[in-house]
């Protein structure tokens, strides 16, 4: 989790280990426990020796260098081609793990360097994995609620309305990726059909084929009725 969001990160600019845990915090705030010094320059280290990040020390009266301080400049982090092609990798190989509430986030942020497939599939698993922790929550609310007090209950409830308010939002970003994919079309050229598009057609002008044929059973607006 961590290094996919270091990469995503470093994607957009180079940056020293401090602006980039700034960064890590800022994006992803809900799991920012997960981003310390402890774990972040670790994790730097062997991403440098794997060969997805460089290390550079800014040029000699750069912003970056503290002049007549007697610090060390800071090091300063960049995204390998290497890095680049594993991240890409990282981000099309997502699987159901990607709707864990950490992953997801991170995957999330980066969902603009993502392909749409991927993003249906991503919002589509995290989506599944909501509805079934909010099926959950309903069953215990209904088989404890007599043993709760008011704020045990409110407490509970609170807890299926953000499951069921995160439900609404997936829906909304799964409808909106799904109404920017291109119309699928047939060796002809012609767009399959879909639910109620042989009715829309014909609601049109098309031709029924029966009546083209010349049914005869088939009458026109002004044929004559029975009776």
């Amino acid at each position: 989790m961590l290094e996919l969001a270091i990469l995503g990160l470093l994607h957009e600019t180079p940056m020293h280990g401090y602006e980039l845990r700034k960064r890590l915090l800022a994006l992803l705030g809900a799991i920012r426990a997960a981003f310390s010094y402890g774990s972040l320059y670790p994790t730097l280290k062997r991403m440098r020796m794997r060969g997805l990040i460089a290390e550079e020390t800014p040029r000699e009266g750069a912003a970056e260098t503290p002049l007549l301080t007697g610090r060390r400049a800071r090091k300063v982090y960049r995204l390998t081609p290497e890095g680049k092609e594993h991240f890409a990798q990282l981000m099309a190989d997502a699987g159901p793990e990607s709707a864990d509430e950490a992953l997801f986030g991170v995957h999330f942020a980066f969902f603009s360097r993502t392909d749409p497939a991927t993003r249906l599939r991503i919002l589509e698993a995290r989506r599944r994995r909501v509805e079934e922790r909010r099926e959950r929550m309903r069953e215990a609310l209904s088989r404890t609620a007599e043993r709760l007090d008011a704020y045990g209950l409110e407490l509970q409830r609170h807890g299926l309305e953000t499951a069921e308010r995160e439900v609404r939002w997936l829906n909304e970003l799964i409808a909106s990726e799904e109404s920017r994919r291109p119309e699928q079309r047939n060796d002809f050229g012609e767009p399959f059909a879909g639910p109620g598009r042989h009715q829309a057609v014909t609601e049109q002008g098309t031709p029924d084929p029966a009546t083209s044929a010349g049914d005869p059973n088939k009458q026109g607006k002004g044929g004559m009725r029975d009776g």
